[in-house]
C-alpha cells in the first residue's frame, strides 16, 4: 500500500504525486492518504519521494536506520518505471495525459 501525507500537512499538490496516486491502480497497487510519522517511515519496507524535478527519489535510509534492506524496492521500482514510461509515452494506456509540443 502506497501511502501519502494529505495536503493538510503540507504536502504540496504536486502533478507527480497526482500522478502516482492516479496510476498506481492500474498496477493494482492500493493507496492510503493519511498522516505518516518518521517512526512508521523507519519501519516501512521502501519510502520514496515525489517532486517535479526531482520525479521519484527512493529513500533507503532515515537517520542511520537502513529502510527495507537497504536497496530500492520492487514497488519503487514499478512506480519509477512506470512514471518513466508514462512521460517518454511509451506507455498507450496514459498517452492522453501528454501534450505534443512542437
Amino acid at each position: 500500500t502506497l501511502i501519502t501525507p494529505p495536503l493538510s500537512s503540507s504536502a504540496l499538490d504536486g502533478i507527480t504525486r497526482k500522478s502516482i496516486l492516479s496510476f498506481s491502480k492500474s498496477l493494482k497497487i492500493k493507496s492510503k492518504i493519511r498522516e505518516i510519522t518518521k517512526e512508521e517511515l523507519k519501519k516501512a519496507d521502501e519510502v520514496f519521494l515525489t517532486g517535479t524535478a526531482a520525479e521519484i527519489t527512493p529513500v533507503i535510509k532515515i537517520e542511520s536506520k537502513k529502510i527495507g534492506v537497504g536497496k530500492v524496492g520492487k514497488i519503487t521500482t514499478q512506480v519509477m518505471n512506470t512514471y518513466s514510461e508514462i512521460v517518454m509515452n511509451n506507455n498507450k494506456k496514459f498517452s492522453k495525459w501528454l501534450t505534443n509540443v512542437y
